[in-house]
């Protein structure tokens, strides 16, 4: 009973279904006539004869004055006047010194100061002359170029008599020719 059930439905869905090849179908749109079509246009209703009236008859539009001629509003302060000099009065192309700002030491402070710089740079250059001859690496050829750089920073401090400078830039130096010499 249950097959029969089955077949009879089976059959009356290829009935109505009807044949595969015989149904209606849509038809393609051609595209090449797409170009040729044109948006069809509103048509426009004649106004009633008895609204003559301008309905934007009331509406006023208000427009502030222009700002007035006298007043020059700036927003950023004016650039102050520099006097001219004569390049007959600077006769020298140097540049003036730039003033440098360091602590007043007092003299133990300043001893002891110059005592660990001399102590930081002779450590740094014993360090350095170790890596004097071998061959080293990107990294190591980095960290000896930072040493001697700030060994001539701090000797260039200690000529100007900066020695709080000179014992930064030799503490620096020292710190990292001890990394160099550990890395060899």
């Amino acid at each position: 009973m249950a097959r029969s059930g089955i077949a009879v439905s089976c059959s009356l869905f290829v009935l109505l279904g009807g044949c595969i090849q015989r149904q209606v179908r849509a038809k393609s749109f051609p595209w090449s006539t797409y170009a040729y079509t044109r948006p069809v246009t509103p048509t426009i209703l004649p106004a009633e004869p008895d609204s003559n009236d301008d309905p934007l008859a009331d509406v006023t539009l208000e427009i502030a004055p222009p700002p007035s001629a006298l007043v020059i509003a700036r927003s950023a302060p004016s650039r102050p006047r520099v006097p001219v000099v004569n390049s007959s009065q600077n006769d020298s192309d140097s540049k003036p010194e730039v003033p440098q700002i360091a602590p007043q030491l007092t003299a133990a402070e300043a001893n002891a100061a110059q005592r660990q710089t001399t102590q930081s740079l002779s450590v740094a250059e014993r360090n350095i002359g170790s890596a004097e001859g071998k061959t080293l690496n990107a990294m190591q050829q980095d960290l000896a170029s930072k040493v001697r750089s700030f060994m001539a920073e701090a000797h260039e401090a200690a000529k100007s008599g900066d020695w709080t400078r000179a014992k930064n830039a030799a503490k620096k130096a020292e710190v990292l020719s001890q990394e160099l010499a550990s890395a060899l």
